[in-house]
């Protein structure tokens, strides 16, 4: 018998752990809510967003332990050895019609294995937009998705309902790396049930249907703008009115749904006023900007109170961040020009992912055996606690330091300051 792509594999759940942990570690948060909402031994195929490349699916295959494949588009799969690699890390092929009218022909051997991933309990992820994009918005989605789903009802619907489950991904920055990444699962669409009451008997319109309530119900679940004119400017909006404000990731994203929220009314009511306020929100932003100045900065009352206690911290952590530099400069060396290469810097963070996941261990066995050659081996052993987290340590002390410095800037551009108070955001927000 043919082995399957869900099928258990002694290599896969070996290095699994190794890449769940890396992945955590490259959010300073990371929260996972709605599980409850995920119908369990059942049929579930999850509709997610796709907002930062391949990190996002790095992120949903460490919310949990529970076994998944994936689908990804199909043109990655050209490379006979990349094929066989995207096999072993349990991701099917999905082909569009700009592939080629050949390549599309495949899908049909695609779809029927992922119609028997579900058939076996096995939870499948797709990105039903096609591609990536660094926005809080939607694109069109995809039919393929649904398709799955139909298939997949039509053949055992009856024995066990087919799900689509709502999944959102939002992240603090598209670009930093270690910034923060919010996992939130809605309430499933139960299809098998829609099929039964529905009174539209053309498949092609009941798939509309259904794209159009995964797409109205994947919104409801991170912070969305509407993909138009005024994006930016709302989002500047949202970003100065929630930064700072304490709570959880799930706390901000209700915070900032609830400013998008007023914005949008403000501007359907107000229209002229609205245009002129994001005219000046965007040339704050852009003054912002230009100036070095992070949002964050902005946020704050007092900065200058801010930024001196930054400062002690960045003193105290300075020795700890020097002997990290010394030990991570390959690795962050190597970043930056891979980074500096891409096209596309939405790749940006899976670029730090990938440098890390290979380069951490090695540096990691290097020090370890360097520190056990020249000290004491108690001194040895806590340098070898300090150098497993020296990664982290140092990245996160230079976005303390640029934050620190954005304060400090802040502090004594009054002129700027005055700009911003003249916004008068938290008055009508």
């Amino acid at each position: 018998m043919a082995k399957k792509i869900q099928d258990s594999n002694f290599w896969y759940s070996f290095l699994l752990p190794y890449v769940n942990w890396h992945t955590r570690t490259s959010y300073r948060r990371f929260e996972v809510h709605g599980k409850e909402n995920i119908p369990r031994n059942s049929a579930v195929i999850f509709g997610v967003n796709h907002s930062n490349t391949l990190m996002d699916a790095l992120v949903l295959l460490s919310a949990d332990n529970i076994k998944k494949v994936f689908i990804a588009r199909g043109d990655i799969f050209k490379n006979p050895i990349v094929a066989k690699i995207l096999n072993f890390l349990r991701i099917l092929p999905i082909f569009r019609i700009r592939n080629g009218v050949a390549a599309v022909r495949q899908n049909d051997d695609s779809l029927g294995k992922a119609v028997d991933v579900i058939h076996d309990h096995v939870d499948l992820y797709l990105f039903p937009e096609g591609t990536h994009r660094t926005k809080h918005s939607l694109m069109r989605m995809g039919k393929g998705l649904f398709h799955i789903a139909v298939d997949a009802n039509k053949q055992f619907g009856e024995q066990s309902p087919v799900y689509i489950i709502p999944t959102a991904i939002e992240y603090g920055d598209y670009f930093r790396f270690r910034s923060t990444a919010m996992i939130n699962f809605g309430a499933p669409i139960n299809v098998t049930e829609f099929f039964k009451q529905t009174t539209e008997e053309n498949e092609a319109a009941n798939i509309n249907i259904l794209k159009d309530q995964l797409s109205e119900e994947i919104s409801k679940l991170f912070t969305y703008i509407p993909d138009d004119d005024d994006y930016d400017a709302i989002w500047e909006i949202v970003k100065m009115k929630n930064e700072k404000r304490a709570g959880g990731l799930y706390k901000k994203m209700l915070r900032n749904r609830a400013t998008v929220e007023k914005v949008l009314k403000y501007r359907e009511e107000q229209p002229e006023e609205a245009k002129n306020l994001f005219g000046r929100v965007m040339d704050f932003a852009q003054q912002r900007r230009r100036q070095k100045i992070s949002v964050t900065s902005t946020a704050k009352k007092y900065p200058l109170l801010n930024s001196l206690w930054k400062l002690a911290v960045l003193l105290v952590g300075l020795p700890y961040f020097l002997a990290s530099t010394a030990v991570q400069l390959p690795t962050w060396l190597t970043t930056l020009i891979i980074r500096g290469k891409l096209k596309d810097p939405a790749f940006g963070n899976t670029v730090s992912y990938g440098v890390k996941f290979v380069l951490s261990p090695l540096v990691f066995i290097v020090g370890t055996i360097l520190l056990f050659c020249f000290l004491p081996w108690h001194w040895a052993l806590g340098g070898m606690v300090l150098l497993f987290f020296s990664y982290p340590l140092f990245v996160d002390y230079q976005e303390l330091a640029r934050r620190w410095l954005s304060d400090v800037r802040w502090t004594f551009k009054k002129k700027l300051r005055k700009q911003y108070e003249s916004l008068n955001l938290n008055t009508l927000f």
